[in-house]
């Protein structure tokens, strides 16, 4: 009687031609990644962000989702390709991303929101009128104009404001005299068919969609053009009432253009916004404050939670019959500050 070993050789000759690697495993995909800068995000992430996909980095003010997008650009910057930081609100620093070890050189910054007449050295330019430079008549009287020409002049209208508030006080009623009791108004409003929305609050809104939509084109334009290994849309401080309004056709032809250019497009959000088209969520938590005493503040820890990961790697192509143990989905770390140092 024939082995296993020789039935399994002799099917697989068989079915060679007709189904290829009939009983092999499938050989792993091995997409390529490119390093965040941090270690614990980068074990979290099996190697980092993945090459030609849509990354999601979402969390409130101060989370630190701007630093680790700066040293996932440094990163990128260093392996020689160049980037796009799409500004949105306007509110990118270039000093600090230089500090993060960002080369200016090859990045693009596009600033999102700003006039086109708007020019920074006519704006510093400040002069006063010569109605301020030039001194006034001077006035006469006693202490230069200040009270009138005699003192007596200063009492005119003393006597009728005495009056008038020592009549105020006869005309109320005393305690023994009946009050006339009054019934109040009663005040109807109309319904208002639509919600009053102030004059400045519907400029404000404006003002954000046309930001939003100057960033969006300025993605298009740049995926179009090709030869970023990273992109950068930062739509952290833009409410999520607007950023949640974008169509989601947008983010997935944002995915479709990152796989065909190999480029990572990295969005930078309070809310997220771009679902399913997303192969990474992380979304970072608000950091602790490190003290080392009392009243000194020595740095922060952010925390980093993997919501949504796609196209996960697995150890193993063979399924266990058990159930295996889950994967760790947090990840933290320290940001000192300079006069704490590295510990």
């Amino acid at each position: 009687m024939p082995s296993s070993s020789a039935l399994r050789i002799q099917v697989e000759s068989t079915l060679a031609n007709k189904i290829p690697s009939a009983l092999t495993p499938v050989a792993k995909m091995v997409r390529p990644v490119v390093s965040s800068g941090v270690a614990p995000v980068d074990d979290l992430l099996q190697g980092g962000f993945r090459i030609g996909s849509v990354s999601e980095i979402t969390g409130p003010d101060c989370s630190g989702r701007t630093s680790l997008a700066q040293s996932l650009i440094a990163r990128v910057v260093e392996s020689g390709k160049v980037a796009a930081w799409i500004d949105v609100s306007d509110t990118f620093d270039p000093a600090s991303a230089a500090a993060a070890g960002i080369d200016l050189r090859r990045l693009l910054w596009v600033r999102c929101g700003v006039p086109e007449n708007s020019n920074p050295e006519q704006a510093r330019d400040f002069a006063l009128p010569n109605a301020y430079l030039i001194p006034g008549t001077p006035k006469k009287g006693i202490h230069g104009g200040g009270c009138g020409t005699h003192p007596r002049h200063e009492a005119k209208g003393l006597s009728l404001a005495v009056s008038g508030l020592l009549q105020t006080e006869a005309l109320n009623p005393r305690c023994a005299e009946p009050q006339r009791k009054t019934r109040p108004i009663q005040v109807t409003y109309a319904p208002a068919s639509q919600p009053v929305v102030s004059p400045v609050r519907r400029r404000s809104a404006l003002g954000q969609y046309q930001r939003i939509e100057q960033g969006l084109k300025s993605a298009d334009l740049i995926l179009q053009a090709g030869g970023f290994g990273a992109i950068v849309l930062d739509l952290g401080s833009i409410a999520p009432e607007f950023v949640s309004r974008v169509e989601l056709g947008t983010w997935h032809r944002y995915r479709v253009a990152a796989e065909r250019t190999q480029s990572s497009i990295v969005l930078l959000t309070q809310y997220v916004c771009a679902k399913s088209s997303a192969e990474l969520l992380l979304r970072l938590h608000t950091p602790r404050m490190l003290r080392e005493e009392t009243t000194v503040f020595s740095g922060t820890q952010p925390k980093a939670e993997v919501t949504r990961h796609r196209f996960q790697e697995r150890g193993s192509n063979i399924l266990p019959i058990r159930k295996p143990p889950q994967n760790v989905t947090t990840a933290c770390w320290q940001n000192r500050v300079t006069w704490a140092g590295q510990r």
